[in-house]
């Protein structure tokens, strides 16, 4: 499929969530890995920022959380080797046109000023995983789950713990990831064909 084609695809499902009201969900596109030493880093292909309702709210001066999460599988697509959850708490300032936003989880990082490719940029860079102790030449699949908040189903969740940190956060984001998205809520999931650490190091070189 040409690139005129697929630019088309995607206005065109932009055009249709904005109209309906309903969430964007990318879930067919392929992830993008590099590999530094023993650490898996993840591309910044996932423009969630650009979602209609979300861009919405944020204009609308709300906070939106977006709950994060990394996992490598080794051996089957069901075997967890490595995973990494986070919450970014996003705000959106109307005067100077910028992004800012906030990991939650301890030790707390900040980033302010920045426009959204290189928030969403910050935020995936906030996910890479250590490898340590995969060999090099054994088999892996990456994925990489990005949900915004539900309001109809995790409003009181959310209001609960947009704040919280330590276990309770991390309880928080476990119970999240347990449940599949709901059908309305702007998600996006990518997962990686099977690849191995040496071919990652080869693909850089």
């Amino acid at each position: 499929m040409d690139r005129v084609n697929l630019h088309s695809i995607k206005l065109w499902w932009l055009l249709v969530a904005f109209l309906s009201g309903m969430a964007v969900a990318m879930v067919a596109e392929e992830l993008i890995l590099r590999a530094h030493g023993s650490r898996l880093e993840f591309a910044p292909q996932v423009p969630f920022l650009s979602a209609p309702t979300l861009l919405a709210r944020l204009h609308n001066a709300e906070e939106v959380p977006f709950d994060m999460k990394a996992t490598v599988f080794t051996g089957s697509r069901d075997h967890e080797f490595a995973h990494n959850e986070e919450r970014f708490v996003v705000s959106y300032d109307i005067w100077e046109e910028t992004f800012a936003a906030t990991r939650m989880k301890d030790p707390q990082k900040q980033v302010k000023h920045m426009k959204a490719n290189a928030l969403e940029a910050w935020c995936i860079s906030q996910m890479s995983l250590d490898l340590a102790g995969l060999g090099s030449s054994e088999p892996f699949w990456a994925r990489l789950e990005i949900r915004a908040e539900n309001p109809e189903r995790d409003r009181g969740l959310f209001g609960q713990a947009v704040g919280d940190s330590g276990i309770s956060l991390l309880s928080t984001l476990t119970d999240i990831f347990s449940r599949p998205a709901a059908r309305q809520q702007p998600h996006w999931e990518l997962n990686s064909p099977r690849l191995t650490l040496d071919e990652l190091r080869r693909r850089k070189s």
